[in-house]
């Protein structure tokens, strides 16, 4: 199996959120957003867009998905860091 590596999504709109539920799937994804409202969301596992298959996705699999507002703790360590914020 291949080893897991801590990837950072900057953003947790719809791209952001889809491309962090998919590699959370198998490596460890840290979220960063300004929002607390969506970090609070991400941290229990909801979506923080409408989405069905997201959502079905954080309620049924197993994932190393966490969110937070410290740009410290998300940028440290990460392999890859994937800017997904609005243009």
């Amino acid at each position: 199996m291949a080893e897991r590596i801590k990837v950072t999504v900057v953003g947790s709109g719809y791209v952001g959120m889809s491309l962090a539920v998919l590699l959370a799937q198998h490596h460890d994804v840290i979220m960063l957003d300004i929002d607390a409202e969506r970090v609070g969301k991400i941290n229990n596992k909801q979506s923080t867009v409408a989405d069905t298959e997201i959502e079905l996705t954080l309620a049924e699999k197993p994932l190393s998905l966490a969110a937070t507002l410290d740009k410290q703790e998300a940028y440290e360590g990460a392999s890859f860091i994937i800017v997904a914020t609005p243009t």
